[in-house]
Parts: structure tokens; C-alpha cells; sequence
């Protein structure tokens, strides 16, 4: 499937989108404490979607027979990504949290994702979080018009394992537009000048997924819900998630939306 450039009628919905994603995103942020539920949120962002006029992107999401259940996924300590949101699962001081969100609005998505800790956390937790969260920013800075895809792999890879700390394989950044996944690929290792050209009206998702697994490279490991993602040998894992617009006229994208916020240190 080729890369679908964006017209700047497009890329407007998808600004607006972007933003107001991220808006909710903090919402959730803010109401995530000790005592609250998983499930607490998810339903809060089924409601903060609805509010401004989308529709939640993940929920009845379809991987072979398996159908996605809920508005978000809410992954906890070495959970990586696509955990399931449960009434049982109440956050506890020391979690880890990662909260990935998706929604669809006139006819266009938006993807973003952070990852907050509950209260106070070990120091080794805590490095894995600010680690994902810089490499986003290694990525982002490297998401140059006619830069290539690998660019934007390397820089994220080069700054993970610099920490000595682990990239996930399993999953990528994407392009993003109608569809949720569009092409182009955007891995969070590789080599540089491989891949794709970046090209003014792309949009893409950078989304680093970092673990304390001690290697540089793992595979996840998939729960018996069909879904949830766990880092082996980790005790905590981070996933960061920003959408960005490719710009001939500027030397770095515009970014549209970011699961950045202050809940977490920068290094």
C-alpha cells in the first residue's frame, strides 16, 4: 500500500483531532491515582470521545477472530501495550501505567499514547518511563522531510540501548489518516538512510515501546486474553505516542498531538 499524502484540508481535521485527543489523554491522566480502576477510565474516555463528536478507534478493533473490547488500553508495569481495562484492576502506588487512545472523527483517526507512574516508583521503573519519553523526542527530532524512515528507527534504537535498556520489536509507528494504520512503517529500531522517504503532507505516529528486560532487542509475550503485551523478564515497560506532519518548509514536523505531559520527569 502506497503513503497517502495529506491535502491541508486533511491535515487541519487532523490537527483538531490530534488536539482534542490529547486534551481527553491529560483528562485521563489527571484522574489516574491510587484507588481508581482501569475500567474507571475507560469509561471516562468513552464519554470525553463522545463529547466532542468521535467514536472510540479501538474498541471493536479486529486482529484475525479477536476483537478488541474496550475504548482504550490501559497496560500496567511490564505490560507493554493492549492491556484490557477491568473493574478489578485498581491502581496501586508504584504502577506503571501506559494509556493508548484512538478515536475517529469526521472521517479521520487520531493515535496517542502515554505512560504515568502511580505515586512514587523504584528508581530502575522510573528510568524506563523517562527513557521511552526522550526517545520519543529522539524520534520526532530525526522525522525530517526527505529523511527515511530508519532515521527515525536508529535514533530511537541509538538512545533506548544507550540507556541499556530494551526496544520492543513487535510493534511500530505508522502512518495515519482515514485509516488508522496506513503506510509508511515506522519501526523503533533499524539502520539509518534505510526505508521510505519522508515527504512533506505525511502523517505519521512515532511511538517508541521500551522495556528493562536487559537486552537490546525482545519480543513480547502475548496474555491468555488474546491481547495484553508483556515485556519477559521486565518489571516495567513505557509507551509514548505523538502524531506528526512531515514539512518541507520547516526543519522539524509539526506536531500535532503528544502523550508528553508533566506527570513525569524529563531526565
Amino acid at each position: 500500500m502506497a503513503m497517502k499524502l495529506k491535502s491541508p484540508a486533511e491535515i487541519e481535521i487532523l490537527r483538531e483531532n490530534a488536539r482534542l485527543l490529547q486534551e481527553i489523554l491529560q483528562r485521563l491522566v489527571e484522574e489516574a491515582r491510587a484507588g481508581v480502576s482501569t475500567l474507571y477510565l475507560d469509561a471516562l474516555a468513552g464519554r470525553l470521545i463522545a463529547e466532542v463528536g468521535g467514536r472510540p478507534a479501538f474498541k471493536g478493533y479486529r486482529v484475525g477472530r479477536n476483537i478488541y473490547p474496550a475504548n482504550i488500553c490501559t497496560s500496567l508495569n511490564a505490560e507493554v501495550v493492549h492491556g484490557i481495562p477491568r473493574a478489578d484492576r485498581i491502581l496501586q502506588p508504584g504502577d506503571v501505567l501506559s494509556i493508548d487512545i484512538g478515536m475517529i472523527r469526521q472521517g479521520f483517526c487520531a493515535d496517542l499514547a502515554t505512560t504515568v507512574i502511580i505515586e512514587d516508583a523504584p528508581s530502575e521503573d522510573l528510568v524506563v518511563v523517562q527513557t521511552a519519553q526522550e526517545a520519543l523526542w529522539e524520534g520526532i527530532r530525526a522525522a525530517r522531510h526527505l529523511a527515511r524512515v530508519g532515521d527515525i528507527a536508529y535514533a530511537i534504537q541509538r538512545y533506548v540501548n544507550s540507556r541499556g535498556l530494551s526496544i520492543v520489536t513487535n510493534f511500530v509507528g505508522h502512518g495515519i489518516g482515514r485509516q488508522m494504520h496506513e503506510e509508511p512503517q515506522v519501526p523503533n529500531y533499524g539502520s539509518p538512510g534505510q526505508g521510505p522517504l519522508l515527504r512533506d503532507g505525511l502523517v505519521i505516529c512515532i511511538e517508541p515501546m521500551v522495556a528493562n528486560s536487559g537486552k537490546d532487542l525482545i519480543e513480547v509475550e502475548v496474555q491468555d486474553d488474546n491481547w495484553t503485551a508483556v515485556a519477559p523478564g521486565a518489571t516495567a515497560a513505557a509507551h509514548f505516542e505523538a502524531m506528526v506532519r512531515i514539512r518541507a518548509s520547516e526543519e522539524l514536523p509539526e506536531l500535532l498531538g503528544c502523550g508528553v505531559f508533566e506527570r513525569v520527569p524529563s531526565r
